[in-house]
């Protein structure tokens, strides 16, 4: 089989890259760029622009199975460029998959395409749809592109999503990194009361839950035209995570809190600086972050689990113990 990763050179997607590359598939990976570490595992390297249909000419050609990873991730920018890539992008690469005859497409998608800043526990897709408004431009244009990948599903090109949520583990560029730098510069902040629980994806799980989706995809599979939450299973109580974390990597616990009432006005002040002044970067709080960290959002594994065998490679405190070695000293 021929898989093609796009953002194959990213945390995610160089995890699915090594998954398929370790089972015997030949794989390349879609960039921008060159990801020279990624193509001497065996991958081989095309560049374009999804933003630009014309670079994509040709390069699928022979191509079976095509696992969409790149995004423009954030919780904040502008929302233009946010739908241009996300948007815009996937709606340039399923043209191409069907121009060019590819059968299969496997979409990232995210739980925060879902989330309306109220708790979702042990929540099915079913009772998730998608809402009416979104605090940050990322979520909004998360959920136009995976509406675009599902409504693309057909017989020629058959689709699915994966949505794995806050996906952490050695090599992670955003989640630890972020919060071991905040904790040693004394800004980071409990929200709320910390007893909010959460499902988070270790990266190993992540990747592999992309692969059993796509062997169960075909036309007319359980899975054909569905979008899925992933996790590791049994949700972690955030806040008591992040201070494991952090203990094991040699920091304090976090011991500073605000309400999350505080924590969104102060979100909404920030938001209102930046935008007015134009500062570079992202505000150190968001409406959307506030309600993130204080609310519960864990979810039914189950319609994976039946409709494409779902199974977590590790479990999640192995994923932990994992990712406390790899950051510990950092």
């Amino acid at each position: 089989m021929h898989a093609l990763v796009t953002g194959g050179g990213g945390f995610l997607g160089r995890a699915v890259t090594t998954q398929l590359l370790a089972r015997g598939d030949r794989v390349s990976i879609l960039a921008r760029g060159r990801h020279p570490e990624v193509e001497a595992l065996g991958a081989r390297g095309l560049q374009a622009d999804l933003c630009d249909p014309a670079s994509l000419h040709g390069l699928l050609e022979g191509v079976d199975l095509v696992f969409h990873v790149a995004s423009r991730t954030g919780v904040w920018g502008d929302e233009a460029d946010f739908l241009r890539t996300n948007v815009d992008g996937t709606g340039n690469l399923l043209a191409a998959c069907r121009a060019q005859g590819v059968g299969r497409l496997v979409y990232t998608g995210s739980p925060s395409a879902t989330f309306d800043g109220r708790d979702a526990e042990n929540a099915t897709e079913a009772e998730q749809p998608y809402p009416t408004h979104f605090e940050a431009p990322y979520p909004k244009s998360k959920a136009l592109a995976e509406q675009l990948v599902l409504a693309a599903n057909g017989p020629e090109l058959v689709t699915t999503a994966v949505r794995p949520h806050l996906i952490y583990g050695p090599g992670d560029p955003h989640i630890v990194p972020r919060l071991i730098a905040r904790r040693r510069q004394g800004r980071l902040l409990r929200v709320g009361e910390g007893n909010n629980r959460v499902g988070i994806t270790y990266i190993d799980n992540a990747a592999v839950a992309h692969l059993q989706a796509a062997d169960a995809l075909a036309p007319g599979s359980a899975n054909a035209g569905k979008a899925y939450f992933v996790t590791d299973g049994p949700p972690v109580v955030l806040w008591q995570w992040i201070d494991a974390l952090l203990v094991g990597v040699g920091q304090a616990p976090v011991q500073r809190h605000v309400s999350r009432g505080t924590a969104q006005t102060l979100g909404g002040l920030l938001e209102w600086t930046w935008r007015t002044l134009g500062r570079s970067g992202e505000p150190p709080m968001t409406r959307f972050v506030a309600a993130e960290l204080v609310s519960s959002h864990w979810y039914d594994l189950s319609a994976a689990q039946a409709d494409f065998g779902y199974r977590p490679l590790l479990s999640g405190e192995e994923g932990l113990r994992r990712t406390i070695e790899a950051f510990a000293g950092a």
